[in-house]
C-alpha cells in the first residue's frame, strides 16, 4: 500500500490579506453607516450590510486559514483542513440571510413617499467604496483559482466592488433626473448580485462537505489514467473527495497481473499530484491469484 502527502508548491500565507481587508472594510463600513443615514440613502445603508457579512466571511476565512495550518492529532488525523469548507458554507448562508433583508427593506421603500436623498455624498462615498474593496479583492485574485475559500473572499470583495459602481450610478441617475426610486432599485439589484455571487460558493461548499469529488478533478479521467497503467488488470474503491478548500484526497484499490516495482507507486502519487492535483494518495495493490510468482521467474529469466 502507498501514501502520498505531498503538498506540491508552498502555500501561499494570506494573514497580511485578511488582516488589511478587515480592517479597510470595517472603516468603510462605519463610514456608509454615518454617511447613509445623513443621506438618507437606503443602498449606501444596504451596502454597509452587505459589507459588514463580507467582513464577518473574512474573519470567518481567516480563522479557518489558520486552522487548517494546525498539524494533525489522534483525535483529527486530517488536522481541522476541513474548517475551511465549513467556513466557505458559513460565509454563504449569512450572505444570503443578509440579501433577503436588503431586499425586505427594498421592497418596502418603494411603497413609501419619496424624500430627499444626497446624492453627492452617495456617489462620493461608494467611490471610495470602489477602490477599497478593488484593493481587497485584488490580494485574494492570485489564490481564488485552487481555493474556494479564497475564492469566496475574493468573489464577495469583486462583488462589492462592482456593487457600489452601481451605487456612484444610481446617485447619478438621481442628481440628474431627481427620481430618488432608483434608490431602492439599486437595493434590489445588489441584492441579485449578491445571490449569483454566492450561489456557486454556496453549492461547491455544500458538494464538497458532502465528500464529492471536486469541481476541479475529473473524476472518470483519474479512473482512466489508472486503468491504463502497465500491468493493470482493474481499479475499484476509487474515492476522490475534498479533505480542505485547496486539498484533495484519493484512495483505490488497483488489481495488478504483476508485482510491481519500488517506484510504481511514487510514479502514481506524482502523476495524480501533478496532473490531477489530488496531493493526498493512498493506494492498495492487489495481485491476481499467483500470477505474481509466476512474474518474478519471468523476470529473472529476462535478466
Amino acid at each position: 500500500m502507498g501514501h502520498d502527502h505531498n503538498h506540491g508548491a508552498e502555500k501561499r500565507n494570506y494573514d497580511k490579506a485578511f488582516a488589511v481587508g478587515i480592517l479597510l472594510n470595517t472603516a468603510f463600513i462605519t463610514a456608509e453607516i454615518i454617511y447613509g443615514l445623513q443621506a438618507n440613502s437606503l443602498a449606501l445603508l444596504a451596502d454597509a450590510g452587505h459589507n459588514a457579512g463580507d467582513v464577518l466571511g473574512l474573519v470567518l476565512a481567516w480563522g479557518a486559514a489558520i486552522l487548517a495550518k494546525r498539524k494533525s492529532s489522534e483525535r483529527f488525523t486530517y488536522g481541522l483542513q476541513s474548517s475551511t469548507i465549513m467556513a466557505s458554507l458559513t460565509n454563504a448562508i449569512l450572505l444570503l440571510v443578509a440579501v433577503g433583508g436588503i431586499a425586505w427593506e427594498a421592497i418596502g421603500r418603494l411603497d413609501t413617499v419619496e424624500t430627499a436623498i444626497n446624492t453627492q455624498t452617495v456617489i462620493w462615498v461608494a467611490f471610495i467604496g470602489i477602490l477599497i474593496n478593488g484593493i481587497t479583492a485584488w490580494f485574494f485574485v492570485s489564490g481564488s483559482k485552487k481555493d474556494l475559500n479564497i475564492r469566496g473572499a475574493f468573489l464577495h470583495m469583486a462583488a462589492d466592488a462592482l456593487v457600489s459602481l452601481g451605487v456612484v450610478i444610481s446617485g447619478i441617475v438621481m442628481m440628474k433626473t431627481g427620481w430618488v426610486k432608483i434608490d431602492p432599485i439599486v437595493s434590489l439589484v445588489i441584492a441579485f448580485v449578491i445571490v449569483v455571487g454566492t450561489w456557486n460558493l454556496l453549492i461547491h461548499s455544500v458538494k464538497l462537505s458532502l465528500h464529492a469529488v471536486p469541481e476541479n478533478v475529473d473524476y472518470s479521467k483519474v479512473k482512466t489514467y489508472l486503468s491504463g497503467l502497465e500491468n493493470v488488470k482493474e481499479v475499484h474503491d476509487l474515492h476522490i473527495w475534498a479533505m480542505s478548500t485547496s486539498d484533495v484526497a484519493l484512495s483505490a484499490h488497483i488489481l495488478l497481473s504483476c508485482n510491481p516495482d519500488s517506484n510504481f507507486l511514487k510514479e502514481i502519487e506524482h502523476e495524480l499530484d501533478h496532473d490531477f492535483g489530488i496531493n493526498h494518495s493512498t493506494i492498495q495493490i492487489e495481485l491476481v491469484g499467483d500470477s505474481a510468482e509466476k512474474c518474478e521467474i519471468v523476470k529473472r529469466h529476462n535478466h
